[in-house]
């Protein structure tokens, strides 16, 4: 059952790993999925998963402000959806919220600030107890900024997806539909590594297939498709119409050999385990 994985064998990286992952559980795997990858920006979902533990601990809301001298009018929301109008690496006002989707590392950055400051913690710890011991994730480690410095394993995020697909109660119902949910609908914005996208639908922390093209998922993912990639040669989605979660992780920086190979694998999961 793991055949499409082995695909993983004619990448050209070193070390990969993967697993499709269904609502009960690791469906197939295949390469060192206990492995300790850099995440780059798929460190992002993990980042907005603690920080939506936090709002539903009412340490903090989606409905507080950004910050008010940088950012008048932007809300944590909007730092999740990358809609703040906050540049991407830059502590500068380039948009007016809601107006345009700016990717940014620096949104993301001060969404954790928010969660720092109310629990009186740093952010790597809270992470590592809004999420990374409740679901027992081993290898799950971040040192650095929550937008790109994290640590993980296939194991460990195959455990998240499953905790998306079949929740055991790290977060409500709702809010699961809200992250997974187009924030601010019709924004045009740039999607990293595959231009501009009109729209540029995003979730909480969580990027939306939608009708983007070209995307890197597969041809076959559904426009409910929602994950993130990194530039670190990592991705993880997950398609709730066809209840099925990919997650695939190298030690091969992202570029035009992913671009190809990532879709096919895609597609391979949805036609042999759908």
């Amino acid at each position: 059952m793991n055949a499409p994985l082995t695909a993983l064998d004619e990448w050209p990286v070193g070390t990969a790993a993967a697993a499709v992952v269904g609502p009960s559980g690791v469906i197939a795997t295949h390469g060192p999925v206990e492995h300790a990858f850099p995440l780059a920006s798929v460190t992002k979902p993990l980042a907005a998963l603690a920080i939506l533990v936090a709002v539903e601990e009412e340490a903090v809301s989606l409905d507080d402000a950004a910050d008010e001298s940088l950012l008048p009018g932007a809300t944590l929301r909007h730092l999740l959806a990358h809609a703040s109008g906050v540049a991407p690496e830059r502590l500068l006002r380039s948009f007016a919220p809601a107006q345009r989707r700016v990717y940014s590392n620096v949104g993301i950055e001060l969404a954790a600030r928010l969660v720092e400051r109310a629990s009186g913690m740093p952010f790597p710890r809270y992470l590592d107890e809004a999420l990374v011991r409740p679901l027992h994730l081993d290898a799950t480690v971040l040192d650095g900024s929550p937008a790109r410095d994290g640590v993980s394993s296939v194991a460990d995020l195959a455990r998240v997806a499953h905790e998306l697909l079949s929740s055991t109660g790290l977060l409500s119902a709702e809010m699961r539909a809200d992250l997974a949910g187009v924030q601010y609908p019709g924004l045009r914005g740039v999607l990293p590594g595959f231009g501009s996208q009109d729209p540029n639908d995003w979730g909480l922390g969580f990027e939306i297939r939608s009708a983007k093209s070209p995307h890197w998922t597969g041809a076959t993912n559904s426009p409910a498709t929602f994950g993130h990639f990194g530039q670190s040669g990592a991705f993880l989605w997950l398609d709730p119409r066809a209840r099925l979660a990919l997650v695939a992780l190298t030690d091969r920086d992202f570029d035009d050999w992913a671009r190809t190979a990532w879709p096919e694998l895609s597609d391979a999961v949805l036609a042999a385990f759908t």
